[in-house]
């Protein structure tokens, strides 16, 4: 795929040269939609766990991204360290806003199931797994620093959470609520089509859309009656 090639600790970052492509719409009028020549990055993303200096020229490269670049996250994350998952969103918002797609591949959890959230186009696949639940975290300093920055980091933290599932409808006000008490949400595939996370899934080799997975599941389930 890539003529381009950047690891490090937990994440390895492709990327592809794509040609323009023209394609007929019109032939009476002599109408083409033109896609023009972009780069598209491929991301594998791991666990949210950085501690060298790698992700830095993986970051480097995604902020010289041109307008039309495209960027695919390919997802199997047991989470990890919420800054630096809000990097990874930063970058996306500035760089890739309508041009991102997530593959769950295998799973996400946690910061893993916040980041495949975040993509314009969500993919799953027939046993993808994931889960959101509330964050943790620590601090230090002397005490009335402690409480400042505990107030400060759980009410930007909370807002970030809640625009993103919420916000998306993918959690209800009240399952949000019950989750940063500590509920753990865990989905399976058609869980996910059903709340609208996953907008397609590839089956059989093919990618469709979530309201054709939950129907070709109804469809398998009528025919075993």
């Amino acid at each position: 795929m890539s003529d381009k090639v950047l690891n490090s600790e937990m994440h390895t970052l492709y990327k592809k040269e794509i040609a323009e492509k023209k394609e007929l719409v019109d032939k009476e009028k002599s109408l083409y939609k033109i896609t023009p020549k972009h780069t598209k990055f491929r991301f594998f993303v791991g666990a949210f766990h950085e501690r060298k200096r790698g992700l830095h020229a993986v970051f480097d490269e995604l902020k010289n991204a041109g307008e039309h670049d495209e960027l695919e996250l390919i997802i199997s994350s047991g989470g990890g360290s919420i800054l630096e998952g809000q990097q990874f969103f930063n970058v996306m918002l500035e760089k890739f806003a309508g041009r991102t797609t997530a593959y769950l591949d295998n799973h996400g959890y946690s910061m893993g199931a916040l980041l495949f959230s975040m993509c314009d186009k969500r993919v799953a696949y027939p046993y993808s797994d994931f889960m959101y639940h509330t964050y943790s975290g620590g601090a230090r300093g002397k005490g009335g620093e402690l409480v400042a920055q505990v107030k400060h980091s759980s009410k930007k933290i909370k807002k970030f959470f809640k625009d993103i599932i919420v916000g998306q409808g993918f959690l209800s006000n009240e399952e949000y609520e019950h989750m940063l008490l500590g509920k753990d949400f865990w989905m399976g595939t058609k869980e996910l089509c059903k709340r609208g996370i996953a907008t397609h899934v590839v089956v059989a080799g093919k990618e469709i859309t979530a309201k054709e997975y939950l129907k070709l599941l109804k469809d398998k389930k009528k025919q075993k009656k």
